[in-house]
């Protein structure tokens, strides 16, 4: 691993977490991201792994998506649940005003966005049959990560499952990223900011060990590729 990726950078921060960041430019990375996703994030993947096998014959599955930011994961799960013919209604949520304005604007059917956190979720007595998140935890500090599985075990439903999806810093990771990104910068990722904060990112991600360790007792760390990490829980 290269030496400036041998330790998390927690000093780093991306572009679009400024609140004075130019609105015009996160609104076009908001749109650019569900093509990134699709290919750096695993998601589909995942709606496999998780989702699909806890369908229900006459009820619908209820999925939360924490820090949703434009809001493509939860319309993808949606779209790929309507195919296979399941019902789940996905709220997405996120404390950032302009993501949750932004998400407002592109509804689909059995999508419900709010500001909020999980902490007021688990206040409320709310409960979910899955808790997701992607690319959310290197955005947290060690403490905030705590709380989030906290409050996600505390949120599931009998038989559900939280699993919190991430980056797994590597200098593969950092290296990849940098050579794909480099020559669309001028097409498909002018003027966004998915470059400059996707290299953050992953100074900001932890290892899979570092992962490992804030993991409460009843949670597990599953490595994904290319680079990738899910923290874990499944509820009795």
């Amino acid at each position: 691993m290269a030496a400036f990726l041998a330790a998390r950078d927690t000093t780093a921060r991306e572009l679009m977490d400024d609140p004075a960041c130019d609105r015009r430019v996160l609104e076009r990375t908001y749109r650019r991201f569900p093509a990134v996703n699709a290919v750096v994030s695993g998601q589909r993947a995942g709606y496999r792994r998780w989702i699909r096998p806890r369908a229900r014959p006459g009820a619908a599955l209820r999925v939360l998506d924490v820090g949703t930011g434009g809001g493509d994961l939860p319309r993808r799960l949606l779209r790929w649940a309507a195919r296979d013919g399941i019902a789940i209604r996905v709220l997405g949520i996120d404390p950032d005003e302009r993501a949750i304005a932004y998400a407002r604007g592109r509804r689909a059917p059995g999508l419900e966005v709010r500001a909020t956190t999980t902490t007021a979720l688990r206040e409320a007595g709310e409960r979910f049959d899955v808790v997701l998140s992607n690319h959310v935890l290197h955005h947290l500090d060690d403490a905030q990560v705590t709380a989030l599985l906290a409050d996600s075990a505390a949120l599931l439903a009998p038989g559900g499952i939280a699993v919190h999806a991430d980056i797994a810093r590597s200098r593969f990771a950092y290296l990849a990223f940098a050579a794909v990104t480099w020559p669309l910068q001028a097409g498909p990722l002018r003027d966004t900011f998915i470059r400059p904060d996707g290299l953050t990112s992953i100074r900001r991600s932890r290892t899979a060990a570092e992962a490992a360790a804030l993991a409460p007792i009843g949670w597990r760390v599953r490595r994904g590729f290319p680079s990738r990490l899910e923290l874990v829980r499944e509820a009795p």
